[in-house]
């Protein structure tokens, strides 16, 4: 017997919450659906109530806002990617997003919906990451910030509450001389999952060395995960090979990947110091021109 599921589209963010606090569990928010729709028709998931997120303008914008950008956790990524100030700003970010799926699924895929799927191989969570991204986070009891780093807590897993939703992402501007990138391995050029995904973002001074940096590694854990060892190593040089190879040996020993059909752990270890290095190298040609 098939179970009849009730689909509403509320024009409201608080809408969209009461909604999601009044189905204890039992419905999913509809952001591009290329996640939702697949896991449905697979038998994964039978969601009772299914929120169409995408009629709510917040989520759905991209605008400058006081000291940075906001972008609506339902924006495609294909928008995304096409915006030229935000590709401008945070190119690694684009990066992420163009590592989504193919380009058909990447005009419906959205990044709140990469984030809340909470894959540990989320292309586009590392480079939010390595920018410092919030995600402004609306429940039951009023809206909060949450770093983007925070939302996953482990394969299919958030830290959000029932009935909360992501409604959007705040990007802070980035300082001048700064450059962010992303890379990844996988066996295709798309429509794959990420092996190994390493983001990076460098801030220089004026005599071009390196004063802030972030590394973060995805597919390696659980969830995407910061390396403080692997921006120490960068921070106070100019990013010369010795700095870069302690990177990569910190993003190697950071590493806590397991062993399945797309690399063993050894393979993945190594390729994580590799690809952050290679991350780094590309952050820091974006921040020489910026400067």
């Amino acid at each position: 017997m098939t179970t009849q599921v009730r689909f509403e589209t509320p024009s409201s963010v608080q809408e969209a919450c009461v909604l999601l606090a009044s189905a204890a569990g039992k419905a999913r928010v509809l952001a591009g659906g290329t996640d939702l729709l697949v896991q449905i028709r697979s038998g994964r998931l039978a969601p009772e109530l299914i929120i169409d997120v995408k009629g709510i303008d917040e989520m759905i914008s991209v605008r400058r806002e006081g000291g940075g950008w906001r972008v609506g956790a339902s924006v495609a990524c294909m928008q995304l990617a096409r915006h030229p100030e935000f590709r401008a700003a945070y190119p690694g970010v684009v990066d992420g997003a163009n590592w989504i799926g193919s380009i058909q699924v990447r005009s419906r895929a959205t990044m709140g919906g990469n984030l809340c799927n909470a894959s540990p191989a989320a292309d586009s969570v590392p480079a939010m990451i390595a920018v410092g991204a919030i995600a402004s986070v609306e429940g039951p009891n009023g809206r909060r910030d949450v770093a983007v780093a925070d939302i996953p807590t482990g394969p299919g897993k958030t830290s959000l509450a029932p009935g909360e939703l992501v409604v959007s992402f705040f990007f802070p501007e980035p300082a001048p001389r700064s450059g962010s990138a992303y890379i990844r391995f996988t066996p295709r050029t798309e429509m794959d999952i990420a092996v190994v995904g390493a983001g990076v973002s460098v801030t220089l001074d004026q005599a071009g060395v390196c004063q802030a940096a972030t590394v973060c590694l995805g597919a390696v854990a659980e969830k995407a995960i910061l390396v403080p060892k692997g921006a120490e190593a960068l921070i106070g040089t100019r990013l010369e090979a010795e700095a870069l190879e302690a990177l990569a040996s910190a993003a190697s020993a950071a590493a806590r990947p397991i062993n399945d059909k797309r690399g063993t752990i050894a393979f993945r270890t190594r390729v994580a110091g590799v690809l952050a290095k290679r991350a780094a190298i590309k952050a820091l040609e974006r921040a020489k021109e910026n400067g």
